[in-house]
């Protein structure tokens, strides 16, 4: 994940000082020095990091830091509050136009994963029930055009496209195609280069000039780090964009574009891309950002993302049949689906607080786990899934022998599922003495999935 680096130096720092019963001017200093070093490593902007750190030394060596019971903290929570003002402070949200519809212009380099994430922002917002149309203006890359109707038809988004016709005179046709079949968002898939050149940035001024866009976005690929940067003030010295939207932050990248584009720039970043499927697209939020680099989790993004993906009819069906000790493995078969649709394991486990790149190393996750236990049970007859008590050791071995697990594994999965049981006659026992309220299950008891 994106600042996995970063994440740790920080954490290291400020270990170090919770370490010391009261700090320095010089301990605050010496820690500013290592902050800042990692700020450089981890590719953010020489600039931005020597102003960002030179604030917090500033704002922390003062008395009120100095004389308080836990000077640690009130470093910790300066550096988060300079954290989230270099990122922006605020989430940036789409300027919607008075009068539909509304126009963005997607921009950026070839290869930066523009046209994807054009199908990903029209699925965003058509599930915030708009009725976004996508406009193909790339009309150089081959194959870019199928490509945009490839992701259109999985978004179930419309696509409008005139061929080769020149993008000015497309982008103005779709608008006019959008006014008369009702689609108040139009996103235009720009054509980009290897490089930026004068062709591309007459081309795209002449867009501009010619539709007015409400949004001009510009897509940026976090993996290219410093030159990210570098791209973003070209593309906002010709074309005035309004805001950048930041992919692959899943990946292994060190995360300094995010931290520096928008104290270069001045412009905010709206979305991050964290994947490869259409849905992995969220809002930035400066605020959640920091307190994933600071390791203190993300719970709203992952609450927010909960209750997009999950199926909440299934969720009452399975906590009510928790409630009256009646779960099986049918029922431990749709929590693991419920699970994956959530994304992998590590992306969930990040977004807790306390949990770092180290913590997750320790745990040794194989994504392939749930796979394995969802292959354990549908090697089970209907009747042993219904009846988890059939289970004696011929049908283990079968059941191993289908899956191509081992039979060890298959009891650990048994005993996942007599835990929660287990745990759910005590609860319910508990419950008898007053109020029962409705637990929540968010994750197995009994140390997660067989081999984990």
């Amino acid at each position: 994940m994106a600042f996995e680096s970063l994440s740790e130096k920080i954490g290291g720092v400020f270990k170090r000082l919770k370490n010391k019963g009261k700090l320095t001017e010089s301990d605050v200093k010496a820690a500013m020095r290592e902050v800042r070093l990692a700020l450089l490593e981890a590719d953010v902007n020489y600039k931005v990091a020597k102003d960002f750190t030179n604030k917090i030394t500033e704002r922390a060596i003062g008395a009120d830091v100095m004389e308080s019971l836990t000077p640690a903290q009130m470093v910790i929570k300066i550096v988060n509050e300079e954290l989230k003002a270099l990122m922006g402070g605020e989430s940036a949200k789409i300027n919607f136009a008075s009068k539909p519809p509304t126009v963005i212009m997607m921009c950026g380099l070839q290869g930066s994963g523009k046209t994807t994430h054009s199908g990903k922002l029209a699925k965003l917002l058509k599930n915030k029930n708009h009725r976004p149309l996508l406009v193909a203006c790339d009309i150089y890359r081959p194959a870019a055009i199928e490509q945009l109707k490839v992701v259109g038809r999985n978004a179930d988004v419309p696509v409008f496209e005139m061929g080769t016709e020149s993008p000015v005179k497309i982008a103005r046709e779709a608008i006019r195609h959008a006014r008369d079949y009702g689609n108040d968002i139009v996103i235009l898939d720009t054509a980009g280069r290897l490089h930026i050149d004068d062709e591309l940035m007459a081309e795209l001024e002449n867009v501009k000039a010619e539709v007015n866009p409400s949004e001009i976005l510009l897509v940026i690929d976090s993996m290219t780090g410093q030159d990210a940067v570098n791209v973003a003030e070209t593309f906002n010295s010709r074309l005035e964009i309004t805001g950048v939207i930041l992919t692959k932050l899943d990946g292994d990248t060190r995360g300094g574009a995010a931290l520096s584009v928008k104290a270069v720039t001045g412009k905010p970043i709206k979305f991050a891309g964290t994947g490869e499927k259409l849905g992995d697209i969220e809002p930035f939020h400066p605020d959640r950002m920091a307190s994933r680099i600071l390791g203190m989790g993300d719970m709203l993004t992952l609450i927010e993302e909960a209750e997009q993906k999950l199926d909440a009819k299934k969720a009452e069906e399975l906590a009510e049949k928790m409630m009256t000790n009646k779960m099986d493995f049918n029922d431990l078969l749709d929590q693991f689906d419920q699970l994956q649709k959530m994304g992998p394991i590590k992306g969930i486990l990040a977004k807790l607080p306390g949990i770092n790149a180290s913590k997750l190393d320790e745990m040794n996750i194989d994504e392939r786990q749930i796979d394995w236990c969802k292959a354990i049970i549908l090697s089970m007859t209907k009747e042993e899934r219904a009846k988890p008590g059939l289970m004696n050791p011929s049908r283990k071995r079968r059941i191993a022998a289908g899956s191509g697990r081992s039979v060890e594994e298959v009891n650990r999965l048994i005993k996942q599922l007599e835990q929660m049981q287990k745990m759910m006659r005590q609860m319910n026992s508990k419950g008898k003495k007053g109020k029962r309220k409705m637990p929540n299950f968010g994750s197995l008891p009994g140390g997660g999935f067989p081999g984990m």
